[in-house]
């Protein structure tokens, strides 16, 4: 059990995405000593601890996306009692696209206090080989499933400039690559990286419409992170010079948000600015 002291405390515990020689000594010995680990699947942490040939010190108790925000208290609550509480993800670091955010605050609010064991990060290992600028970035996590949210908050990000970050699961990414084609062009420069750290490890780099032809082609498996260049700086549009192509896709049967919200994309600008420009013109 724990050996630091008498006060408890939160530990986030980062695992390995794929290689488990990427486990790093302390998230070994943090699994033996913690009163309690909190996983986002308990079957998925006995076979972490069973492949690294640990043996599991404290309680083991369900930690995920359905149940996080009452547990975020009863963690706090065995912290605050003196207990060594680690919390531990599938893969990767918690809070990254995964639990640990609400006991993390929770801790935060309390006093109690919170460590953090480095470990593997699937975004950043993707991002390091992709070749594009790693200085200034986004992560975006997982894109909105439904067309219309996902367009909208691609719509938001067309005129992004740093190198942007998405997760993806396989049988969707199709889907989203042609979003991505749609707000941001075929010939924006991306990197699709599956199976990081595994055997299969690939990198597949080109244009976003590059890379979606490829997938029809030849349909990637495993989990998928997309690395996708910021927008290049252009000179400066009004937003009222672009009134008219609103207004030729509303003719056409487009919804005015739609129809905004499709042309800002294209041409880099806000939509809540091209949004007021047709209206403005509509009252003049």
């Amino acid at each position: 059990m724990k050996t630091h002291g008498t006060e408890g405390r939160i530990v986030l515990a980062g695992t390995p995405i794929g290689n488990l020689e990427d486990a790093p000594p302390r998230l070994r010995r943090a699994l033996e000593e913690a009163d309690i680990v909190a996983a986002e699947d308990t079957r998925r942490l006995h076979q972490l601890v069973n492949a690294l040939g640990l043996r599991l010190g404290g309680r083991p108790v369900a930690y995920h996306e359905h149940n996080e925000a009452s547990r975020a208290a009863e963690l706090v609550d065995a912290a605050a009692g003196g207990a060594e509480v680690v919390v531990v993800s599938d893969a990767g670091m918690p809070t990254v696209s995964d639990p640990g955010f609400r006991v993390v605050e929770e801790a935060a609010l309390r006093g109690v206090d919170v460590s953090v064991i480095p470990g593997p990060s699937a975004a950043l290992v993707a991002l390091a080989g992709s070749g594009l600028p790693s200085d200034r970035f986004t992560f975006e996590g997982f894109l909105p499933r439904k067309t219309g949210e996902r367009r909208a908050a691609l719509a938001e990000l067309a005129g992004e400039r740093r190198t942007m970050l998405f997760y993806e699961a396989p049988h969707r990414i199709e889907a989203t690559l042609e979003a991505l084609v749609e707000g941001f062009g075929a010939g924006r420069r991306a990197v699709l990286a599956r199976e990081l750290t595994k055997v299969y490890e690939e990198f597949r780099r080109g244009s976003l419409g590059a890379l979606l032809e490829g997938v029809r082609e030849d349909a990637p498996r495993g989990e998928i992170v997309l690395v996708v260049a910021g927008a290049e700086p252009t000179a400066p549009v009004d937003p009222a010079e672009l009134v008219p192509r609103v207004q030729e896709l509303e003719a056409r049967g487009t919804r005015l948000k739609e129809a905004a919200a499709s042309v800002a994309a294209e041409a880099g600008v806000s939509k809540r600015e091209l949004y007021e420009a047709v209206l403005a013109a509509r009252r003049a």
